[in-house]
């Protein structure tokens, strides 16, 4: 059966050099190693980036992203959005490699990938009115829909729940009410769970390790686990069925 396959990777906290350092990992090097890795898969429809680029908010963060796109090779088109750390208009400015694109609505066969924006003015996530109605209000010729966006829209249990989705019931009702959409993928939490469905989440909510560093769950603060940097695939079916990994690079 024919498929289209989608990388997602996420939470790369770049600094203002190369050699910038966070919590004792390269964040620069990681990035490059995954973008590498990538560039590696041929059929490779779509990579998706689910925010918080930057970690000391500078322009040249920003420019150090476009670059290590620009020199990785990677072919396939790349699409961002936002984390809490990161400012639209520097993203809009700066991620100006050929094949970074600015949509947030993308159909690639029979799936419709919609990019919700989930920033808000603290570092707590809000899925605002207009980001809702066009979840409930997905209109395209495709039956598949998957979401991404930056935070997380069910707890983990950890630490990074307080700067979770503030408006996670509201979400979770706008998804139910739009029978296309199989799965949400975000990043945020810089750890690849996958967790199911039930009776009060539609859909399966997949997150994704972080190419910066994993957190530690078991630590009430922000703590970097012996863990290499990582990305998720997701492979889509027609008839809406979706395959997933997790794929982390050695340390």
């Amino acid at each position: 059966m024919n498929h289209v396959t989608i990388a997602q990777f996420s939470d790369c906290h770049l600094f203002s050099t190369k050699d910038g350092m966070h919590y004792g990992h390269n964040v620069f090097t990681n990035l490059s190693r995954v973008l590498a890795q990538l560039a590696n898969i041929d059929y490779l429809h779509a990579a998706i980036f689910t925010g918080d680029l930057t970690q000391d908010h500078s322009v040249a963060s920003y420019q150090l992203f476009n670059q290590a796109v620009i020199e990785s090779n990677l072919s396939c088109p790349v699409y961002w959005l936002a984390g809490n750390h990161d400012e639209f208009q520097l993203l809009s400015e700066h991620l100006t490699a050929k094949n970074i694109q600015q949509d947030k609505n993308i159909i690639i066969n029979d799936w419709c990938l919609q990019l919700i924006d989930s920033k808000s003015s603290t570092p707590a996530g809000l899925v605002s009115e207009t980001q809702l109605n066009r979840i409930r209000n997905i209109s395209t010729e495709s039956e598949n829909t998957l979401i991404f966006m930056h935070h997380h829209a069910i707890d983990v249990d950890y630490f990074i729940d307080k700067h979770g989705l503030k408006n996670q019931m509201e979400f979770w009702r706008a998804v139910s009410q739009n029978s296309s959409i199989k799965a949400i993928c975000c990043g945020h939490i810089h750890r690849g769970l996958n967790i199911a469905e039930d009776d009060l989440h539609s859909a399966p909510l997949y997150t994704c390790p972080a190419t910066s560093i994993q957190f530690d769950p078991k630590v009430d603060s922000v703590a970097a686990l012996n863990i290499g940097p990582g990305y998720r695939l997701l492979k889509l079916f027609s008839n809406g069925r979706i395959e997933t990994s997790i794929n982390h690079l050695s340390k």
